[in-house]
Formats: C-alpha cells, structure tokens, sequence
C-alpha cells in the first residue's frame, strides 16, 4: 500500500500551497479520494473529497479555498490551497473516500504551518 503525500511547509497567512499525494493503484482506482488533515491535539479529519468520478466535496470551514482534484493517469490527487489561515496547519494525509475509523493505514502525511 503507497499514500506518499508531499508538498507542505511553511507559508504566510494568505499564502498558497499545493499537495501532492501518489496513491497505489489498489485504493486509487476503486475508490474516490480525499484529503484529511490532523491539527495538535485535535482528531484527524476530512478536508475534501473527490469521486472517481470527479465530484468534489469539502466542509464548510475549507470551502471556496481548497480545492481537489485527482488525475486518473497518475494515480495521484491533489490538493490546492489558497487564502492559507493559521488554523489550517496540521499534519495533511490523503486516504480513500471512507469513513475515517475504518481507514487503517495512513502514510506519513505532509506538514503544512501557516504561521507569519
């Protein structure tokens, strides 16, 4: 099983970052995508989703700022973040599109700190 995200690091508030995650073909050709992030002390959470597809969801605290996307061809979604808020940094991880509690292996994530 492959989740190699990548692409976070330290940014402005209002700054832009763009993630990168390769998926094995085993969980990305069968299952929509997503984005989870998990903040200091906080519980691990969905950021934004995408069917196969390609329909996109994200909750309210990221909509209309992050936006994904996935390229078949690849095996590999992405994650465009904009307008960048203190409160977004966290350790951010890609996995299927599935409940959280029955996702058991993660990746190592990538680190994004938006900090001035």
């Amino acid at each position: 099983v492959q989740l190699q995200a990548s692409g976070g690091g330290l940014v402005q508030p209002g700054g832009s970052l763009r993630l990168s995650c390769i998926a094995s073909g085993s969980i990305f050709s069968i299952n929509g995508m997503a984005w989870y992030r998990q903040a200091p002390g906080k519980q691990r959470e969905l950021v934004a989703g995408i069917t196969i597809g390609g329909r996109t969801g994200y909750p309210d605290s990221v909509k209309g700022r992050f936006t994904i996307s996935r390229d078949n061809a690849k095996n590999t979604v992405y994650l465009q973040m904009n307008s960048l808020k203190p409160e977004d940094t966290a350790v951010y991880y890609c996995n299927a599109l599935l409940p959280i509690t029955t996702l058991r292996y993660w990746g190592q994530g990538t680190e994004v700190t938006v900090s001035s």
